[in-house]
Formats: structure tokens, sequence, C-alpha cells
């Protein structure tokens, strides 16, 4: 994969009025790299203007390979970082191998200069781990917000698209990056520069950042039945310390017969068999994403024993819990 550099600055001899420096971690999305670097190149291209310029580097200098495959060169290491930088941090949804320390220093230094830093998809789990978003909000991909919660407890995990607290941005990536660089543009050269950009992309309405990753609960099951999808909402937000089906059912004003009849008819299911699948897709996600200990996933997920734990976990995934970790 091929990155334009400073093509507008050459055509105009201008010297651009901001760099852009993208840190391209082992996971990184080549969506998100490409749909930030896609809306700086617009906004460079109204009235033509270089108000940006771009640097894509890595830890070691050498060349990142995403998880699918695409294989991305680098103009280098981790540059001398300079007053009005910005820092983008690209991470992706797998599991994010140890970060080097000299990663971490160049990101706490960053941050010490007061530079703009992004963390666009996984990113923000190098923000966290360098200690930059202890007691901030942060935007996180739906799929890494139990791994940053459980990881840091100390961050406040938002389901937003993106979170700009000062000069911190994270963001879900994926498409919700495009957005942020918007809105970022807009912050910095105003909506004219914005709106051009988004035409360029051929972006109609870019969302706002307080705006959810992921549709309703309408639209995540096709359920059209309000208490129901209350129901689910409640399910979702207490999976470690799970509520009885009678407590969810006084919640959303039924009886638990009206409950587990609405389950029945729109889910083909049981209220107690939907929230532990919600609870073991819980458990799978830390498996996964996280090295935390067996049996404190098992708490995390609703469960009191490892021993329980892993027998049902079994009877969902074919396989025993310690099977399905990547390492």
């Amino acid at each position: 994969m091929s990155h334009p550099m400073r093509t507008v600055s050459e055509a105009v001899g201008a010297v651009p009025a901001c760099r852009c420096i993208f840190l391209l971690l082992p996971t990184f999305s080549p969506l998100d790299l490409s749909s930030a670097v896609a809306a700086l190149e617009a906004a460079n291209s109204y009235g033509g203007t270089a108000r940006y310029a771009w640097r894509v580097v890595s830890g070691d200098g050498l060349a990142v390979t995403a998880p699918n495959g695409l294989r991305v060169a680098v103009d280098g290491g981790l540059p001398e970082l300079a007053r009005g930088d910005m820092v983008f941090v690209c991470g992706g949804q797998g599991v994010e191998p140890g970060i080097p320390l000299k990663v971490l220093g160049w990101l706490r230094k960053a941050q010490r200069m007061g530079l703009v830093m992004a963390a666009l998809g996984g990113g923000v789990m190098a923000l966290a781990r360098a200690g930059l978003l202890s007691g901030r909000q942060a935007s996180a991909h739906w799929a890494q917000r139990a791994t940053l919660a459980e990881m840091h407890p100390d961050v406040e995990v938002r389901t937003s698209l993106f979170t700009v607290e000062g000069k911190l941005i994270t963001c879900a990536g994926g498409t919700a990056t495009a957005d942020m660089m918007l809105d970022l543009i807009a912050d910095r050269h105003g909506s004219d520069v914005a709106t051009a950009a988004a035409d360029l992309m051929v972006c109609s309405a870019a969302r706002k950042g307080s705006q959810d990753q992921t549709v309703s609960e309408f639209g995540r099951t096709g359920v059209r039945h309000e208490k129901l999808a209350a129901a689910l909402s409640l399910m979702r937000s207490n999976l470690e310390e799970p509520l009885t089906p009678g407590r969810i059912a006084g919640l959303v004003g039924l009886s638990v017969r009206q409950l587990e009849r609405l389950f029945s008819k729109y889910l083909q299911t049981t209220p107690k068999v939907y929230y532990t699948r919600l609870r073991l897709d819980y458990a799978r996600s830390l498996l996964l994403q996280t090295n935390m200990r067996i049996i404190d996933i098992a708490l995390a997920s609703g469960f009191n024993s490892q021993t329980h734990f892993a027998k049902v976990y079994r009877r969902y995934s074919g396989k025993p819990p310690h099977q399905e970790r990547p390492f």
C-alpha cells in the first residue's frame, strides 16, 4: 500500500501548516489509515492550500503488515516531535502485542509537549497503556470496549463514535475515522473546508462524535417491541452481576410470564438462555483480547466459579476456555 507524501505541498511550494504523524501498530486497520489520509488530502485540495503534510512511521522503522495481509511501507521510525505536530496512533480490533517501551515513551513525550493526539480504533489501547487516558473518557470500538474497561478501570469507556477531551481524541475506527477527521478539519479550518473535503470523499453527512457506534436493539435484533428491547438493553448492561428474570421483568413493567412469552415470540428462546449467550460472548472477547486469568474472566462475565464457567463455555463453543486463547 502506498501513501501520498507532501504531494500538494510540492505542487504549490508551500510550507504545510501541520505535520500529521501516523504511527502504525502491528494490528493497524488499513481502513483507518486510508480514511484519515484521504480526509487530509481532501482538505488540502480546497483552495490549493497545503494545510497538512503526513508521515507514516512504525516503532522500529520497518514496514508493517496488517492482519489482512496488506503490507505498508513506512517513512521511517519514530521521528523527533515538533510543536504543532499531530500524532495519530493506528491500531485494530485484534489482540495488540506488547508495545515497546520506546513507543510508550514517545507517546508520553507527545502529550507533555501538548500535541494533539488521536487514537484510531485499537490505538486507544496504546494510549491507555501509556497512562494517557487515566481519569478520562475514551471511545473504543464496540468489540474492544470490554477489554479496555477490564484492563484499564480508570478509563471511562464510551460507546460513541469518537470523543474529544482537550487535545486527546479517541475514535472507534472504521468509518468513524472519516467522521472524526472531518470534525477535526472543521475545528481547525472551518466548516467550508470540512464540507468541501466531505464532498470530495462523497461523505454526504458526517456523523457527530456523540452518536452511538452500533444500532439500537430494534435494529440489532429486528425486534419492534419497546419493552423487550429495554429488557435486552438491561441484560447487555449487567453482565458481571446478572439480573434475575424477575428483576428484569419488574424494571420494564412486565411479569416474568409476559417476559418469557416475548422472548419466545420474537427471539425463539428463553430469557435465561439469551442472557447466558450474551455473557459467554463477552467472556470470549476477553479470552481473545486480554491475558486476564480465566477465573477473572469467569467472574467478569457473571459466573461464580471457574469450574462452572468452563463447563458452560465448553458446551457453548465446543472447546474449553484455555483453548480459545490465541497466545
